[in-house]
């Protein structure tokens, strides 16, 4: 990937400038386990994730782990950047180089990411299935894996991928219970059937 671009200042929508929201977003004083983050200019605060949705976090990142090359890591909670949509996403995983992810600072261009993985909770399902399938898009991140045991009574897992003008193609979307397919470079068939469902 090629070194990250920076969008000059972008505005949020309510009239503040980039480094004035990443400071609001720094300087925020949330509960210990509680998730900050910007979304579309709006600095928000989600409560600690359930047992669950931290089970089903171990359980996809143990399965990158096998597939994944020696200089990528996957991490959690990680800031994840998009100057361009007003935001600052953490996602429960997002997989990148070492290279990166290195070094000072608490977040990272987005367009860096090769896959992130959001599970929904109750308190924020919105954000994850509409908003960030956007940001996400719109930064160029190259697959996007949705995995919502909250969806309309019926669990399902989603992966977006190939980018363009700010909208994912939809390239597999399965109930949990059933197998989804991480393309190249992941090449990785996802068992849904051992995830929990709260």
């Amino acid at each position: 990937m090629s070194a990250p671009g920076v969008d000059p200042a972008p505005i949020s929508r309510h009239g503040q400038d980039w480094d004035d929201l990443v400071r609001i977003w720094e300087e925020t004083d949330a509960p210990e386990g509680c998730k900050v983050e910007i979304i579309e200019g709006i600095v928000t605060v989600s409560p600690p994730p359930s047992k669950d949705h931290n089970t089903t976090a171990a359980l996809v990142q143990r399965r990158l782990y096998s597939v994944i090359p020696e200089d990528w890591g996957i991490y959690q909670r990680l800031g994840v950047a998009m100057p361009g949509r007003g935001g600052i996403y953490l996602p429960d995983l997002v997989v990148m180089s070492y290279a990166v992810a290195t070094g000072p600072g608490n977040r990272v261009p987005a367009e860096e990411a090769r896959l992130v993985v959001e599970i929904t909770s109750q308190a924020n399902a919105n954000h994850d299935r509409i908003g960030k399938v956007h940001g996400y898009a719109k930064a160029g991140v190259e697959l996007f894996l949705l995995l919502d045991p909250w969806h309309s009574g019926r669990p399902t897992a989603t992966l977006y991928g190939e980018p363009d003008g700010g909208t994912y193609r939809v390239l597999d979307t399965v109930e949990y219970g059933e197998k989804l397919t991480l393309p190249e470079p992941f090449g990785l068939v996802l068992d849904t059937g051992v995830f929990p469902v709260s």
